[in-house]
């Protein structure tokens, strides 16, 4: 959400909705629209003004933000962490799950391309 990213600049920066909005040259009260999500497509122009105002690029704007990127986190459950602990107490290295992984890969690619080769031959 740009509302939400813009907002955790502008207080990194230490501004206040005010200050923002007159270095920017932008309104007030339709900054205050954006942060909040009442307005949710702001233009390039006003991207710009911002971004730069900000000492940022508009792609940072754009992008999550660094609250959002922690929702995303993966948090291991106790079944995995049992799972892990007793791989690596098995003697499992980093080396030998990476081509574990690997090869969980080949044997999907395979399995898909199985599949689409026979779906064309029953089209033949």
């Amino acid at each position: 959400m740009v509302g939400k990213r813009l907002r955790e600049l502008r207080q990194e920066k230490g501004y206040s909705i005010t200050e923002l909005a007159e270095l920017a040259g932008v309104s007030k009260s339709y900054l205050s629209y954006i942060e909040r999500d009442v307005q949710k497509n702001p233009s390039l122009q006003f991207l710009r003004k911002i971004a730069s105002t900000l000492e940022t690029e508009i792609e940072v704007l754009l992008g999550p933000s660094p609250s959002e990127d922690l929702s995303k986190e993966v948090v291991l459950d106790e079944e995995w962490s049992k799972l892990l602990n007793k791989a690596i107490e098995e003697g499992m290295s980093k080396k030998d799950f990476k081509e574990f992984r690997d090869y969980l890969k080949f044997r999907k690619w395979k399995e898909a391309k199985k599949t689409n080769e026979n779906l064309i031959q029953e089209d033949s």
